[in-house]
């Protein structure tokens, strides 16, 4: 179990549903379905849920999403697929269990009495953005469920904590919270997309971005001039280095729109 997750209060575990009608709930997440009964018969020996969710995350940041199958997995686990089966019901539950389960890799310090919001979203971003570079089959996934797992609302209630702390009021949190997180998801999602091109093609990074840019010049000078004037070539510079300094601005950006708003509702108030 990570570390993060010892933070997690059994009371918020999912409940039972109260619903008049449980069996009519939509399904929307593993997180929040009622226990599902076991299958007959006792469980696989040596094998655990959490045993098969940290096998996946390995095979999902090896070969990626389109190399990743419940029988692949099964055959790393050395066992029969019909044994991982017994712990989750499909692949789709299994991807929502490694998600949330590589959430907790993030490094979230606690927000102090005297803590900074800022700093404290300016690192919770950088955590968030890294955990969608070393699992890049996880934009994909986060895209598609609802961040409902225990990693991903501990995330969420130390990113309101920190709003809390700056001041503005409720009905502003979402706004600012959304102006931050999504454009991370954004930024992240690209930059995944671009890492997973790279290592399919089996480029260097460097080697890939002067070929797309050469073919790119080819069909009109204009994108090579457009992408000089976004990002000025420097020399020695990575294309690493060059994502990270762009990151870096575009974040202090969307917290200076945040601060902005602070002063903006004190000078009318």
């Amino acid at each position: 179990m990570s570390a993060s997750l010892r933070h997690y209060d059994r009371r918020m575990a999912p409940q039972k549903s109260t619903s008049p009608n449980p069996a009519a709930a939509p399904q929307v997440s593993v997180w929040v379905r009622p226990p599902r009964e076991r299958k007959r018969g006792t469980a696989p020996s040596g094998l655990s849920r959490q045993r098969i969710v940290r096998a996946a995350i390995e095979l999902l940041d090896a070969e990626g999403e389109q190399g990743f199958s419940m029988r692949r997995l099964a055959a790393e686990l050395g066992v029969t697929p019909m044994s991982v089966y017994w712990y989750v019901d499909n692949k789709g539950e299994l991807l929502e269990l490694a998600l949330d389960e590589a959430l907790g890799e993030m490094r979230i310090p606690p927000l102090g009495e005297d803590g900074d919001w800022r700093e404290h979203l300016r690192v919770l971003a950088n955590e968030y953005r890294d955990f969608y570079r070393r699992h890049l089959w996880a934009t994909r996934v986060a895209g598609e469920v609802l961040p409902l797992g225990p990693h991903a609302l501990f995330f969420s209630t130390s990113a309101i904590a920190a709003a809390e702390r700056t001041g503005l009021p409720r009905e502003q949190y979402a706004g600012a919270l959304g102006l931050l997180f999504q454009f991370v998801y954004g930024f992240a999602t690209s930059e995944a997309q671009q890492l997973i091109r790279v290592r399919e093609s089996g480029l260097s990074e460097e080697e890939y971005h002067e070929a797309v840019i050469g073919l790119a010049a080819e069909v009109d000078r204009r994108h090579l001039d457009n992408a000089d004037r976004i990002m000025p070539p420097k020399a020695g510079e990575t294309m690493a280095a060059k994502r990270d300094h762009n990151f870096a601005e575009s974040l202090e950006l969307a917290l200076d729109g945040i601060e902005s708003r602070i002063r903006s509702n004190a000078d009318r108030a």
